[in-house]
Parts: structure tokens; sequence; C-alpha cells
């Protein structure tokens, strides 16, 4: 999310968080955010700011210039820089990418230091690519940390994910399927798609 008009218009919709990138090659780099537009979020969306290998000082500067709820991390930081997040009083999440079950032994440096994993598509970018991965191997996943399920989710993938019934999937990273253009979300698509999940 970047654009304060669609930022208002998504935070209509009551997602639990909303995201908001700080990796300057991305193209939904945020900054500027409008600091007013935050500010009227309803405090139950919690703000989580986005982050690619970046140092702990620079995560923080940014958590305190828009007031964020939390941070997701989506390179190779390791479980300290988490640790010293959670201190701090954030939501940390941290994203994983998958391409085969082994994937997932490298989380269990992260137990106890992560509120939530995100399980994403293994590309040789950081996020965004739009493609899913095979969700069969998410019951390979035997951690105690939650997690969020991202990587290609589209408007027609509803019934497969209320299919999913594994005990630590909490929810669901939506992203590009459910863009007009980088950073810019088609609200009635992802209305249309979270009355599909609720209800």
């Amino acid at each position: 999310m970047k654009h304060p008009q669609n930022i208002q218009l998504i935070a209509a919709l009551q997602p639990d968080m909303m995201g908001f990138i700080f990796y300057p090659k991305s193209p939904r780099y945020a900054e500027p955010l409008d600091m007013a537009v935050l500010e009227s979020l309803p405090r139950n969306i919690k703000k989580i700011g986005v982050f690619v290998n970046e140092d702990l000082e620079r995560i923080l500067t940014f958590v305190f210039k828009y007031k964020l709820d939390g941070v997701q991390l989506h390179g190779i930081e390791n479980k300290d820089i988490c640790q010293k997040l959670k201190e701090a009083g954030l939501i940390v999440l941290k994203a994983f990418p998958i391409a085969e079950v082994s994937n997932f032994q490298v989380t269990a440096i992260y137990e106890g230091v992560c509120d939530y994993f995100l399980f994403d598509t293994k590309t040789e970018a950081y996020g965004g690519s739009g493609v899913k991965f095979n969700w069969a191997m998410l019951d390979e996943y035997t951690g105690e940390t939650p997690f969020l399920l991202s990587g290609g989710i589209a408007a027609d993938d509803a019934e497969a994910i209320l299919k999913i019934n594994h005990p630590k999937f909490v929810g669901v990273d939506l992203n590009s399927k459910f863009e007009l253009e980088p950073g810019l979300k088609n609200v009635e698509m992802l209305n249309v798609f979270l009355k599909e999940l609720r209800y």
C-alpha cells in the first residue's frame, strides 16, 4: 500500500494488517507515506513495514516515523534482529521462500523470536513474484509459530484456501494478483475475495 485514497478504501474492508514496503528496489516502495492517512487508520488494523536486509537502526527509524505496529522481514535477517524487534514491542513476521519441503527446516532457528512466519514462493527476487508454490507441502511444516500463506494468491483461490486445515495456518498475504498496478490495490476484487474467505 502507498496511495492515500487506496489505503483508506482498503482500510474500509477491515484487513487485520496492512503492509507498507520500505525496500527501495521494489516498485511498491511506499516512502513517503501520508501521515494523516496513516493516523486515521483504525487501531485494529496493524500497520506493518516490509523490509529486506535492512539494518536495525533504519528499521526502527521507519517504525518510529510512521508509528508502525510491526515488521515483515523478507531477506536473510538473522534470529538476533528478530529478537531485538520483538523486544521493541513490535509484531514480527519473517518470510521464508519455499520451493521444497526442506525449506521449512530453517524456520526452527526462528522459533520464539517471531510472531508469525510467512511462506512465500522461492524466486530470484524478494517476494512479489505472483507465483504459487505447492501448497500441499504445508503439511510438512511442524513448527510452533503460526504462519501466513503468500505467493501468487488470486481471486479464484478462496475455495482452496478454505480447505487448508493446518493447525498453524492463520491467514493470507494478498498482493500482486489484487493490484491494478504495483502498490495500487483493486478494492472491489479484494472486497469480493475477503467476503468469500470470511463467510
